[in-house]
Formats: C-alpha cells, sequence, structure tokens
C-alpha cells in the first residue's frame, strides 16, 4: 500500500512541496500519493491580492494581506530558486526590488512547468485533524466551500504549510472603542490610496510599519507617526514620518504617547504582528510559537516533536523565504520517503535546544542574518537540492540593512548580482520613489518615462 500525503496550504511552502515530488518523480522514482488542499481560489498564498477584507467570498477568514504597490522589501537574489533564476524566467534583466505582481509571475512560473495543479483543490479548507491510532494515520474533515459539502481524507503523512500572516495580532490601547476616526490591522491594509492627504498613525515596529509608512508617504499621505514598543526602527526617515515611543491612550481623535506629546489622527493601521493560528488541529498538535527564527517543538524546524508523521514548513520569521521553503520541502520529501532516518528523542531534543540556544544568542539582525544562513546549510547539506553560495546571498542581506539604514526611500534602486547565474540585476527604467505603476506590464516596459507622471509625486 503506497504512502498518502496531505499537504495543507498551496502557497510558496505548499507549492515548494509538490515541487520537491515532482523533481524526485522526473527521475523515474516512485512517490506517494499526494492531495494538497487551498482555502482560496488560486495558488500563491499571501502573494494573492483581493480586494477583499475581513471575510471572503465563501464567509471564511480571508488568508491574504496582501496590498496594492507592494515591492519587494529585500533583493530579489537572496530569494531567488536554485533551479529557476529571474533570468530564466523573464528572458530578460530586471531589477532587484519587483513589485508583489512581478514575484507572483515569477513563483507562478516555476510551478506552472510542472503538473502541480492536478494534485490541488482549491476552495476547500481544513476543520478538524485526528490521528486515528489503530490505522497510524490522520483523518483530516475538510469543507468544499464552493460546493458546501463537508468529507474527510486519511493521511499518512500531513504537512501544514499555511503560513503566519493571516491572523492579526490586534492590542487594546484605552480608549480606542470611542477613537472616532478609522482603526484597521495591516491586514486588511489594502493600498495607501485613501491615506491621501490624511494624517496615519501606525502602531508596531515590524517590517509591515516600515512599508506602509514609506508606500503612504509616497502616494502622499500628510503625516505618517510610528508608535513602537521597545526600540524605534530607526531609520533615516524623511519630513513627514516620524517615530515615537508607545501609544498610551486616545481619546476622540487623539493619541497620546508614553513621551507625554498627543496628536489627532485620521485612521490608526496596526502593524502590530500575526498569531500562528492553527484552529483545525487539537491542542496536542499545535504548533505553539512566537515569532521566531526557530520554533521550538520542530526537528530541523519542519518536525513535529510531538508526532513525526506531522511536518510544517514556513513557520519561522524569514529572511530567507523562498529558498528556505525549498529547503524545508525537499528535507520532508527524503523524510516522508525513508531516506532520512529520525535520531532518537533524547538526540532529537538535543538538536532542538542546540538551535534554540543559538538563536538566543543572536542578538544583531546581522547575526540574524547568520543563523538563518546556517540553518539552510544544514538542511541542504542533507538532500540533493542544489547548494549555492549562502555566504555571499548572507552578505547581500547585510549590505540591504545598510542600504535601508542609510536611505529608506531610495535602497530599492540598489542593484545586486545572482548567486545561481551571475546576473547582474539592471536599475529599474523609474526611481523607485517616482513609479507609481507597480503592474507587470509597466515594470517590465522599456519605453521612455512619462515625464508627467513622474511631476505628481514629492520626491525630496
Amino acid at each position: 500500500m503506497s504512502l498518502k500525503v496531505g499537504i495543507i496550504g498551496a502557497g510558496p511552502s505548499g507549492l515548494a512541496m509538490l515541487r520537491a515530488f515532482e523533481s524526485e518523480e522526473k527521475k523515474g522514482n516512485k512517490i506517494p500519493e499526494i492531495k494538497c488542499f487551498e482555502k482560496q481560489e488560486n495558488w500563491g498564498g499571501m502573494w494573492n491580492y483581493t480586494w477583499r477584507t475581513g471575510v471572503g467570498k465563501y464567509g471564511e477568514p480571508l488568508h491574504g494581506s496582501m496590498y496594492k504597490y507592494l515591492w519587494s522589501n529585500g533583493p530579489k537574489e537572496c530569494l531567488e530558486f536554485a533551479d529557476y533564476t529571474f533570468s530564466e524566467h523573464f528572458g530578460q534583466t530586471i531589477s532587484s526590488y519587483p513589485p508583489r505582481e512581478v514575484l507572483f509571475d515569477y513563483i507562478e512560473g516555476r510551478i506552472k512547468q510542472s503538473n502541480a495543479r492536478k494534485y490541488i483543490q482549491f476552495n476547500t479548507v481544513a476543520r478538524w485533524v485526528d490521528y486515528v491510532e489503530d490505522k497510524k494515520q490522520f483523518r483530516v474533515v475538510f469543507d468544499d466551500l464552493k460546493k458546501n459539502e463537508t468529507f474527510e481524507e486519511y493521511f499518512d503523512y500531513l504537512i501544514v504549510g499555511t503560513g503566519h500572516f493571516s491572523t492579526p495580532n490586534m492590542p487594546y490601547f484605552k480608549g480606542i472603542e470611542n477613537y472616532t476616526g478609522n482603526v484597521m490591522h495591516a491586514h486588511d491594509f489594502r493600498g495607501a490610496d485613501p491615506f491621501r492627504g490624511k494624517e496615519i498613525l501606525l502602531i508596531g515596529s515590524s517590517y509591515s510599519a516600515e512599508d506602509i509608512a514609506v508606500q503612504c508617504y509616497k502616494h502622499g499621505t500628510k503625516s505618517v507617526i510610528i508608535s513602537y514598543r521597545t526600540n524605534p526602527i530607526d531609520c533615516k526617515w524623511p519630513e513627514g514620518i516620524k517615530e515615537l515611543p508607545l501609544v498610551t491612550h486616545f481619546e476622540d481623535k487623539k493619541a497620546f504617547f508614553k513621551d507625554g506629546t498627543s496628536k489627532e489622527f485620521d485612521a490608526v493601521i496596526m502593524c502590530t504582528g500575526y498569531q500562528h493560528k492553527f484552529p483545525f488541529l487539537p491542542d496536542n498538535f499545535r504548533l505553539k510559537t512566537k515569532n521566531c527564527l526557530y520554533p521550538e517543538g520542530m526537528y530541523k524546524g519542519v518536525i513535529s516533536d510531538v508526532n513525526a508523521q506531522l511536518l510544517f514548513l514556513g513557520m519561522q520569521d524569514q529572511y530567507y523565504t523562498f529558498n528556505m521553503f525549498d529547503a524545508q520541502a525537499w528535507f520532508a520529501r527524503d523524510y516522508i520517503l525513508g531516506r532520512i532516518n529520525l535520531p532518537s528523542k533524547e538526540e532529537i531534543q538535543k538538536d532542538i535546544q542546540k538551535w534554540v540556544d543559538y538563536e538566543k544568542q543572536s542578538i544583531s539582525a546581522d547575526d540574524h542574518v547568520d543563523f538563518q544562513t546556517d540553518y539552510l546549510k544544514d538542511l541542504i547539506h542533507m538532500t540533493d537540492y542544489p547548494m549555492f553560495d549562502l555566504d555571499k546571498v548572507a552578505n547581500m542581506f547585510k549590505s540591504w540593512l545598510k542600504d535601508k539604514e542609510e536611505n529608506i526611500l531610495t535602497y530599492r534602486d540598489k542593484t545586486y548580482t545572482s548567486v545561481m547565474d551571475e546576473t547582474k540585476a539592471e536599475k529599474h527604467h523609474t526611481p523607485w520613489m517616482k513609479e507609481l505603476d507597480d503592474s507587470l506590464e509597466r515594470y517590465l516596459d522599456e519605453d521612455p518615462i512619462d515625464e508627467k507622471q513622474l511631476e505628481k509625486t514629492n520626491y525630496y
């Protein structure tokens, strides 16, 4: 009897898993029976943009947090697939910081080369998981949202690739229930257009706060205040963006801050992160963690230490993204195929603790880059995923961090060189701060710049 593998989620992690098995099948080797289930109407996970907020077409909580005008906030050369380069996909040299639609096209380009779609059932959400001891299998209850039907499937291995950017963390501040402006979480932010000419408050100091602040500035917001809990982002902000310590309370449209200052705002956007939420898993199987580089309870950051037939992909805080999901998927594949044997429970816990301790010793952003680089080296050495120069990628990440610190508005105009095929990126035809059109067509367009359009933006 052949193995049955269930994959929950067809975002970058789930697609990486399908791609890993496909690469094995292309070698002429037998692979398990695979089924993948995706809540959305299409693959891509968080890279799918929708105008909807709150709930989707079928009344389910929306998965995606994607918004218009999002451009990569890190060099594409740091996330490039080892077996599918940007040059191969586009057939031309592009810049190091493409917009969302371009990155989605790249993700989709690789998976379209395969027959992966036949394994995916869309508009399907996992409701509950049991482990049936006598069968040594997981029983998973699904809802087919389109048909409004419930069904169940049994799997020898269950892979959770649902990501952790879909359930907002929404803190409370005294008086916010009486705030008369607009309040939302970054999860429901769909673009800067509604905030043109407005004064807005962002609470949080994450990447989303940084990016939304800059995007709103670029698209004409009057002013942006970023309120931080512990430490400021500490960039050299342009006039119009400012950081203040944490909000203490609200009165009407006014927010009060720990430094004693106060200000009225038209809108408040909570950039306060996300919860790791797995409502379909019972308590004993649920991954309980905060956003960190190495969640406890998983061997090699992938295999549950509670049940070795339960695997998680992409649950880490991320510097590396697409290629890290690949490395995890290749490891998961080889483990499921019996090529990687688990050590004793004692050795598993010892290995997990080693990485947890390593993360605790990593203080600076550069340390965190080095940590995740070492983690990838460890994974890739265990499989046949193509090794690439991870030290060069790490150095690119560190340069990127310095670029942002030097000028948060222009770092996306920098270029880097691919470690996969040595292609040096070209500068985009328009400086990022002056490029108001993030479409694929405009991005790949080599026609002269529309100067009249550029005049609409206030570029310092």
